[in-house]
């Protein structure tokens, strides 16, 4: 079963499971008062409300800033919950008097290498412990150097927890780049394949048409000549070996013809590896097949280009599905992608989709944006299949 979960899940059931942990110290709390209070018979109900209170809000706001933890940008409403969640954990210790605030605070420094950069985590979690330092000195009437150092070893085992989530982090970081650049080596090796296949077959043709069509155009000129030369029955064997000639001449020639045809590229078979087993993201390929470009970088455009948007559905949009459609129409080549992200209101391209939209440009494509919030981002992607085909693809890319 744990091999199932990735380092993200594992850590989000960790403390969840250190959450409940507290949850039981506190239950006893709860049956037996004067474990806290003695002499006067315990907290007032009031009290127990409030710490109860709070570490509910603690399990609540965990399980909802958890539930897509390293799967998404963090922003300012996980920030703000952040906060919230630390001011449960100090509002825990304080409330039930007891230093339990510092053991989810632990829980808090699980989640700060995957919310925010690591010199602003460190100081959350250097500001958290700080801050449990009141609630040693009034909750339970430590002095003020027993409740520094009591803060201080705490702080020794968030930081423990810290640097293994950020260990965490970049091992979930390293093997997602792998993934996709495995899936960039497949889609690459698979356009390589259709690349030497034309390449090849463009060689074959070429060395058909110059070497046996020169001679059998030279054979067909002689046996003309032998015809009108010879007489009776060797000038009919001279005719019978002349057709023979031109129609072999018309096969070769349409053999070569058929070679140069075919030679186009099926870009579908170097499309179809990107969208394996991207973590976070379902992604719906419809690729037509074949789905032709005749030219070899033509094709690596749209490779790049396809690449760029799985990449920005899965770092930036926030979306849980990924619609990616390509067809052929007339002699242009044209793809749409839609995700279910947050989408955006002003929207600003950045460096990749600018380099999405150079490159489409350079070949005669073109590139459209739509989004708004809430409702995911769609992309609209037109190229021509050649460089021949740019005029004929005037009307589809306008």
């Amino acid at each position: 079963m744990l091999a199932r979960l990735n380092h993200s899940r594992l850590l989000r059931y960790a403390g969840l499971f250190t959450w409940a942990a507290v949850g039981l110290w506190l239950l006893n709390i709860w049956f037996d008062p004067t474990i806290l209070q003695p002499e006067s018979g315990g907290p007032p109900f009031l009290l127990v409300m409030r710490w109860l209170a709070a570490y509910l809000a603690f399990g609540v706001v965990y399980w909802w800033i958890t539930h897509q933890l390293g799967q998404r940008q963090p922003g300012l409403v996980d920030h703000i919950l952040l906060l919230l969640l630390t001011t449960c954990a100090i509002g825990v210790g304080y409330f039930s008097g007891t230093g339990l605030s510092s053991i989810l605070l632990m829980v808090v420094a699980g989640l700060l290498p995957w919310l925010m950069p690591v010199r602003f985590g460190l100081a959350w979690l250097v500001g958290g412990n700080i801050a449990t330092i009141p609630v040693f000195v009034m909750a339970l009437d430590f002095p003020p150097t027993l409740a520094v150092l009591q803060a201080m070893a705490y702080m020794g085992f968030s930081s423990l927890v810290f640097v293994t989530a950020l260990v965490a982090r970049q091992q979930a970081e390293a093997r997602e780049e792998q993934r996709r650049l495995n899936a960039e080596l497949r889609a690459t090796r698979a356009l390589l394949g259709e690349s030497v296949r034309v390449n090849e077959r463009t060689r074959i043709s070429r060395e058909l048409h110059d070497l046996l069509g020169h001679h059998l155009t030279a054979l067909s000129l002689n046996l003309e000549v032998a015809g009108h030369l010879s007489e009776g029955r060797a000038k009919e064997h001279v005719q019978q070996a002349h057709t023979l000639a031109r129609l072999l001449l018309t096969d070769v020639r349409e053999v070569v013809s058929q070679l140069r045809e075919d030679g186009a590229i099926d870009l579908s078979t170097a499309l179809l590896p990107l969208a394996e087993n991207v973590p976070s993201l379902d992604i719906h390929m419809d690729i037509e097949a074949p789905l032709t470009v005749d030219d070899p970088e033509r094709a690596h455009v749209m490779l790049r280009c396809t690449q760029e948007i799985i990449t920005n559905a899965v770092r930036h949009a926030g979306a849980q599905n990924l619609w990616i459609c390509a067809r052929r129409e007339k002699e242009c080549i044209t793809m749409s992608a839609r995700d279910d992200g947050r989408g955006a209101d002003n929207f600003v391209s950045g460096n990749g989709l600018r380099g999405m939209r150079e490159r489409l440009m350079q070949h005669g494509g073109n590139l459209k944006i739509e989004t708004r919030p809430e409702e995911g981002f769609c992309l609209y992607l037109t190229l021509p299949a050649s460089a021949a085909a740019a005029a004929a693809c005037e009307g589809v890319i306008a």
